[in-house]
């Protein structure tokens, strides 16, 4: 991937985290982000304890994302953007248009989730 696309698209995928940051630490409660995402009425949606915990795992999540945009973007900077952090090798341009964090080729982010999840 050439690197004006690459900037395009991790410039898309920061704009992406910090416009869900922003809605979800500013519209939080029953009319908010969550209460939009939970099906049937607001009785259904769970108690404030329950939202809040949620809430607090979407923000921490997101602000992972956001820490791999950066990273992204660093790698752009360097060079080395659309290369496993890994290996070295390639990553395949399809790959970066549907996951422009990705830092590592389709085989080893299998590898490296098998080795996290022990």
């Amino acid at each position: 991937m050439n690197e004006p696309r690459a900037r395009e698209v991790v410039a898309r995928e920061r704009a992406r985290v910090e416009s869900l940051l922003a809605e979800l630490g500013g519209e939080i409660g029953a009319e908010g982000y969550l209460g939009r995402q939970q099906p049937g009425d607001r009785a259904d949606a769970g108690s404030p304890r329950e939202t809040e915990s949620v809430s607090v795992a979407l923000t921490a999540d997101l602000r992972e994302q956001l820490v791999a945009v950066w990273r992204a973007e660093e790698r752009i900077a360097r060079g080395t953007y659309g290369r496993s952090v890994e290996s070295g090798m390639p990553i395949p341009d399809d790959r970066l248009e549907a996951e422009p964090l990705a830092e590592r080729t389709v085989a080893e982010q299998r590898l490296y989730e098998r080795r996290g999840s022990r």
